[in-house]
C-alpha cells in the first residue's frame, strides 16, 4: 500500500515518443545526470513487477542483488528495451508494459496469462558502455572505468598501458602489471590492443572481449601463445600516451612525439625568433651534436635559416613555449633523433597590423635579406624570404596612390628576383609564371622578357623564347645580355631543326 500511494503522487503518465504503442512511463525519482545508455551497453537495474490486475510476479529488491543485461540486444522483452533507454543513473520510474511489448498472446505460463498488461518499478543503478570497436562484433569493449577528458589516442602516437590477457579458460596468456609502452602503429600482443586503445580515453579501463581472429598473439615468446583458435578477453588500462605528429602530413620521413606539453595554444611560425635546446643523436644513442642550454638557448629564425636541419625546424613550428619532444628524422643517408624544448619564441608583428609605411619598409627589409642569401647561394632560403616580403605589399587595399606605386615596384623586384632563385633551382614553369606577373604589372620589363625567355629554353618553348627575345631586342636594342641569348635561342632552333630533320629521315627510310 505504501509503494502504491508513493507511486501516484508523482508526475504525470507520459506516452514516450519513440512508439505508439501505449508504453507509458511515470518517474518518481529524477536521474543525477543527463546521458542515458545506448543500445549495446550493460545495464544494472533494480525492479518490481506485477500484473496491471495486481498480481505480484517478482522483484530483484526482495532478492538482495540487482539485474543485468545487454540494452538493445534482446535479452529481454521489448518494452524494458525501449523504456530503459530513456532512463538516467539513479533514475526510478514505473513503466506500463502493453502485451504487445511483453509476452503477447501466448504469455509466460505459469506466471505470466496471455495478453497481460505489465507494470515494472525500475531503478536504473548504472551501465557499463559495451562498443562494438570494429563494427563486426570480434572486438567488444565494455567500459569498467570511465576515463579523463575527451581526448583518444591518434594511429601514431606511443601509448603507456596495463593489461592482463586470459584465454577462453581463464588461464593468463600475457600480462604487464608495471606498465608497457608501445607505438600503435607497430602494434602489441594482437591487433585487438591497438584497435581498442584509440578508441579509450587517459585513465579508463575496459573489458576486451576478442574473437581469435583479432587475437593472434604478436610475440617472439612461445609461452604467449594461445591456440590460434581461442577468443581471448583482455582487461586493459590506458595509462597516458605521448601524441606523435607526422610533421610533413604524408611520408612519416619527420615524427615529433610530445614528451611534455607546451603552454597555450599559440605556436611558432616562419620568420619568428625561436629559442631552443637540442641534443642530437644517432639511432644507437650516440649524442652527435648539442645546441643551446636552458641558461643560453639556441637562437635562430624558423623558416629562414639554413644552420638547422629542414624536418627540425619544420617540427620547432608546430610546437608551443615550454613543449618539449622528440623529432625522428629519415632520410635515404641516416636517420637521427633530436631531444628538443622550445624555451619560448618571439612572433613578427603581422603585416595586417601594419600601416602602410611599415609594410613598405618591411618588404624592403625582407628583400634585401634575399639577395643576402641569393648572393651566397642559398636561393631556396633566398625564394622564401622574397615570398615573404610579398605578403607585405600584396594586399594593399590600404594604400594611397604614392603607397600603390612603390609597392608594385617593390612586388616586380620581388617577382624578378624569386624568378632568378627558381631558374638556379631548376623549377623552370614557376620561373616563367613569376615572369608574367611582372609583366602583368611593366609589359616591357626587359628582365622579366629575358629570364622567361631563360626558362622557355629550358622547357624547350623555342617559339616563346624567341618571342619574347624579339619583344626585349625591341625595347632594349644594345642590352648585351639579351643578344646573347638571342644567339643561344637561334643556336638552340637550328640543333632542333636538324634534330627533326634527322627523325624524319629515319621514319621514311623505315616506310621504304
Amino acid at each position: 500500500m505504501e509503494k502504491e500511494a508513493a507511486i501516484s503522487c508523482h508526475k504525470p503518465i507520459s506516452i514516450l515518443p519513440e512508439t505508439n504503442l501505449q508504453l507509458r512511463k511515470q518517474i518518481i525519482q529524477k536521474g543525477i545526470s543527463w546521458q542515458t545508455p545506448i543500445p549495446g551497453d550493460e545495464v544494472e537495474v533494480h525492479y518490481h513487477v506485477r500484473l496491471q490486475e495486481g498480481g505480484y510476479l517478482d522483484s530483484s529488491w526482495e532478492r538482495g542483488r540487482p539485474f543485468k543485461f545487454r540494452l538493445g540486444q534482446c535479452e529481454v522483452i521489448k518494452g524494458w528495451d525501449e523504456g530503459i533507454g530513456t532512463m538516467r543513473k539513479g533514475e526510478r520510474a514505473v513503466f506500463t508494459i502493453p502485451p504487445v511489448l511483453a509476452y503477447g498472446e501466448a504469455g509466460s505460463p505459469p506466471f505470466v496469462p496471455p495478453n497481460s498488461t505489465l507494470v515494472f518499478d525500475v531503478e536504473l543503478i548504472s551501465w557499463c558502455p559495451i562498443r562494438d570497436v570494429c563494427g563486426d562484433g570480434g572486438v567488444m569493449k565494455k567500459i569498467v572505468r570511465e576515463g579523463e577528458g575527451w581526448a583518444t589516442p591518434n594511429e601514431a602516437d606511443e601509448v603507456f598501458v596495463k593489461y592482463v590477457a586470459k584465454d577462453e579458460n581463464g588461464i593468463v596468456v600475457s600480462k604487464c602489471h608495471e606498465g608497457l609502452e608501445f607505438s600503435l602503429t607497430n602494434g602489441h600482443l594482437c591487433p585487438a590492443m591497438s584497435k581498442a586503445v584509440r578508441t579509450m580515453r587517459k585513465g579508463e579501463k575496459a573489458e576486451l572481449s576478442v574473437k581469435f581472429s583479432y587475437g593472434l598473439i604478436q610475440s617472439s615468446r612461445n609461452d604467449e601463445m594461445p591456440p590460434p583458435h581461442q577468443n581471448l578477453i583482455i582487461y586493459l588500462e590506458l595509462v597516458s600516451w605521448n601524441a606523435v605528429i607526422d610533421v610533413k602530413g604524408d611520408d612519416s620521413t619527420v615524427l615529433k612525439k610530445i614528451t611534455k606539453q607546451g603552454e597555450g595554444f599559440d605556436r611558432a611560425s616562419e620568420g619568428s625568433l625561436a629559442r631552443v635546446v637540442c641534443l642530437k643523436k644517432l639511432e644507437d644513442g650516440t649524442v652527435v651534436d648539442r645546441r643551446g642550454s636552458e641558461d643560453e638557448p639556441l637562437e635562430y629564425v624558423c623558416g629562414e635559416e639554413e644552420e638547422i636541419d629542414e624536418g627540425l625546424d619544420r617540427a620547432v613550428m608546430t610546437m608551443r613555449k615550454g613543449e618539449e619532444a622528440v623529432v625522428k628524422i629519415k632520410s635515404a643517408e641516416a636517420s637521427f633523433h633530436y631531444q628538443i624544448k622550445l624555451i619560448d619564441f618571439i612572433k613578427e608583428k603581422p603585416f595586417w597590423k601594419m600601416d602602410a609605411q611599415e609594410r613598405i619598409a618591411m618588404c624592403k627589409l625582407k628583400k634585401q635579406e634575399g639577395n643576402t642569401l641569393f648572393k651566397k647561394g642559398k636561393f631556396q632560403l633566398a625564394s622564401n624570404k622574397y615570398n615573404k616580403a610579398l605578403n607585405y605589399v600584396e594586399y594593399n587595399h590600404s594604400f594611397s596612390h604614392q603607397d600603390k606605386v612603390e609597392g608594385n615596384s617593390l612586388r616586380a623586384s620581388c617577382f624578378l628576383n624569386n624568378a632568378a632563385c627558381k631558374l638556379k633551382l631548376g623549377e623552370y614553369e614557376y620561373a616563367s609564371r613569376l615572369c608574367t606577373k611582372v609583366l602583368e604589372l611593366d609589359s616591357c620589363n626587359v628582365k622579366a622578357l629575358f629570364r622567361r625567355s631563360q626558362a622557355y629554353i629550358r622547357t624547350c618553348d623555342l617559339d616563346k623564347a624567341e618571342d619574347d627575345i624579339n619583344r626585349a631586342l625591341s625595347i632594349d636594342p644594345h642590352n648585351r645580355d639579351v643578344k646573347m641569348k638571342y644567339k643561344e635561342v637561334k643556336e638552340k632552333r637550328r640543333e632542333y631543326v636538324k634534330h627533326e630533320a634527322k627523325i624524319f629521315s629515319s621514319m621514311i627510310s623505315r616506310i621504304s
